[in-house]
This record gives structure tokens, sequence and C-alpha cells, in this order.
């Protein structure tokens, strides 16, 4: 039977292997998205954009707050909720 199966299913063997591809190039580019390191050096070109006066404040603030919520999906937390239990979600006082 599992022979049989194989041959019939050869003629779309092309596209169970694109399939298989795509699956491994999403997960890679995810792997790389969410990856904390690539994160925390966007952070610091991001503040040398800042220092440098090639952003302003309000551009800072809001790629901040989107790196630090890609940050927190990477260590497994909510985005804009608190790191730490009984803490304050960033930039926010209790």
């Amino acid at each position: 039977m599992g022979l049989l199966k194989e041959v019939l299913l050869l003629p779309v063997a092309p596209v169970r292997g694109t399939g298989w591809v795509l699956r491994q190039v999403v997960a890679e580019a995810e792997r790389q998205y969410y990856d904390p390191q690539a994160i925390q050096k966007e952070l610091r070109e991001l503040e040398h954009e800042l220092d440098d006066g090639r952003i302003d404040e309000a551009e800072f603030d809001r790629r901040e707050d989107e790196l630090l919520d890609r940050l927190a999906v990477a260590r497994g937390q909510a985005p804009h909720g608190p790191a730490v239990p009984g803490q304050a979600p960033h930039g926010q006082r209790e």
C-alpha cells in the first residue's frame, strides 16, 4: 500500500517539495527575526541613529516599541506586558 501511495503521489512531488522548502524558509526567517541578539543590535543601531540626529524622538519611540515587542515575544513574554510579575510594562510607571 505504501509503495502504491508513493507512485500515485509522484506527480505532485514537486508541489510537496516546494511546500517543504517554503516551510523551511519561513522557519529560518522567523528564527532570525526573533533572535534576541539581532534585536539588541538593532536597538543599539537605533540609538546611534537618534544620537546622530538621523531620526527624531517620535520615530525612535515608535521603532523602539516595535523592537521591544519583538524582544518580548522572543523571550516568551507578552508584548507590552510586564517583564517581571508586578513590574509595570516598559515606559509606564505603576
